[in-house]
């Protein structure tokens, strides 16, 4: 049943080019179904402001601009640089306006500081799952009241259920769900699309 789910979202050239670039880069794209779902969530938070931590080649990014109003802009950050280069380039494929997009080299942590509190409608985190414990805050943070946020790789192919199973990337999973689970000003739910899309809305 969830095989028909993910084959269920088609994509156009442009995203279909942008995952091979992906592929190529071994900057593993989020999966169509998840992407639509962001998309949807922009238009339904009608957001001007996004972020993005894990820019890879820009299939995430063309589905949150696809989706976000005529004006959005996306700020997206990733700490390889031909990472944004592909982005840039899907982006350029795409025909968005180079206005809507601000790519931030850098180390996510290091950056989502210096954003403004309360002045972005969605954040995406899609990164290394070890660190997402540490995005919780830092995102929360971020969002205004009734934006979203939202982690990707949140059942780590089915292993975060697994009880016996206790490395490193589960646990930090885990801990970010607890987080998540525990922050009163957050409603969240985990939907078992892609890997797993732990989603919160700030209340």
């Amino acid at each position: 049943m969830l095989g028909y789910v993910e084959s269920s979202v088609g994509e156009d050239e442009v995203l279909t080019t942008a995952r091979e670039r992906a592929a190529e880069l071994g900057a593993t794209p989020i999966p169509a179904s998840v992407g639509a779902l962001l998309s949807m969530f922009a238009q339904m938070l009608g957001a001007r402001a996004v972020v993005e931590v894990g820019t890879g080649a820009g299939v995430s990014g063309l589905w949150l601009l696809d989706g976000m109003r005529p004006d959005g802009v996306l700020t997206t950050i990733d700490a390889e640089p031909e990472h944004q280069r592909a982005a840039r380039q899907a982006f350029r494929s795409g025909d968005i306006a180079a206005q809507r997009t601000r790519l931030i080299n850098g180390r996510a942590l290091d950056v989502l500081p210096r954003l403004a509190d309360s002045a972005y409608d969605l954040v995406f985190v899609d990164t290394t799952p070890t660190d997402h414990p540490a995005y919780v805050d830092a995102g929360v943070r971020l969002l205004r009241p009734g934006g979203v946020i939202a982690f990707h790789n949140a059942l780590l192919g089915g292993r975060v259920a697994d009880p016996t199973r206790r490395d490193p990337a589960v646990a930090a999973i885990r801990a970010a769900a607890r987080a998540v689970a525990e922050n009163e000003e957050l409603t969240s739910v985990l939907i078992p699309v892609g890997d797993g899309l732990l989603c919160a809305c700030r209340s």
